[in-house]
């Protein structure tokens, strides 16, 4: 994806408390971010739209994803396929006690491997209040051709059983096969809401250029068209972003991107429908990039998406909590 737009949000006001992410990397890595060469996304994969991005840098902690090397990743096209039939988003089975007890957590895998099997369906128009883009897209992969649907299942799936254990129940948006493509971006959104869910993320990785390294997190900008009204989650989301960027960098030792968000970690975007449709608190991560070979080999390492649910359900909780 570009990020390049005409409109860009002004700068979300910073809470008075140093964020998570400023404790982390003030241990993991001081000094070092602020030497970073922030460079202009190249392509990328991961959001939920495709088309012009219209991000803004927030000044606590990652930043945001691109469009995949070949294919759109995002939220819309043709009209003319009907929308897939959702099967009841997978719920889960909580542990009988736990902190989370009575939370609800919605995940939502970005993309699905189906959709290459799709792609009249994918690509499809939906509303997302501030225009229309694609019903979902492809995603990305690595070069050796692990694809971001495949990533983002897996380390969902380790997310929710870490969320269960504490207690939460869980639903994912889509569960692979099940529907066997999308759902769309706004049928994501909506799961959430309907769930009324007290967290909810989108898991991606991005697809930028080789070089360019290190994850960053997505919040809600403040947007009021058509069925879009983010202002009554910006605050709560903006907190929610923090706290797993804080966590996400102090777990898997993965930097803030060095080529979006001025090695803050955090932006606000726009172009959304998994945001801009959301009711509840919800924020996306871009794990890492793809295409650099360096963050490929974690993401393609059992034992790092580990950690990388981990990271983010320490943040849930961590928001969750209020702690």
């Amino acid at each position: 994806m570009s990020y390049v737009g005409p409109d860009f949000d002004p700068p979300q006001p910073r809470r008075p408390r140093r964020s998570p992410l400023t404790v982390a990397v003030a241990a993991l890595v001081p000094g070092a971010l602020l030497g970073w060469v922030v460079y202009e996304a190249v392509g990328g994969s991961g959001g939920d739209g495709g088309g012009a991005a219209q991000a803004t840098v927030r000044t606590s902690a990652a930043a945001t994803s691109g469009a995949p090397a070949s294919s759109p990743t995002g939220d819309d096209k043709n009209p003319s396929s009907p929308a897939p039939t959702l099967a009841s988003p997978t719920s889960s089975a909580p542990a009988a006690s736990g902190p989370l007890k009575g939370k609800v957590v919605v995940i939502d895998p970005g993309h699905n491997p189906g959709n290459f099997q799709h792609a009249t369906e994918i690509a499809r128009k939906v509303d997302i209040g501030t225009n229309k883009k694609e019903c979902d897209t492809t995603g990305t992969s690595t070069n050796a051709g692990y694809t971001e649907a495949q990533f983002t299942l897996d380390v969902s799936h380790r997310l929710k059983t870490l969320l269960e254990k504490l207690g939460a129940t869980v639903k994912l948006t889509h569960d692979g096969n099940s529907p066997a493509w999308g759902p769309c971006v706004d049928q994501r959104a909506q799961i959430g809401n309907q769930a009324h869910a007290d967290a909810a993320i989108s898991i991606h990785a991005d697809g930028s250029a080789a070089g360019n390294r290190g994850f960053h997190v997505i919040l809600p900008g403040s947007v009021h068209a058509g069925a879009a009204d983010t202002r009554p989650i910006v605050t709560s989301s903006a907190d929610l972003g923090e706290r797993i960027a804080g966590n996400f960098v102090r777990v898997t030792g993965e930097p803030p991107s060095n080529y979006i968000g001025d090695g803050t970690g955090l932006v606000t975007r726009k172009d959304l429908g998994g945001l801009n449709l959301s009711t509840v608190p919800k924020v996306f991560i871009e794990c890492g990039n793809m295409r650099d070979s360096k963050d490929a080999a974690l993401l393609t390492s059992g034992a790092w998406r580990q950690k990388a649910a981990q990271g983010i359900s320490d943040g849930i909780v961590s928001f969750l909590h209020g702690s």
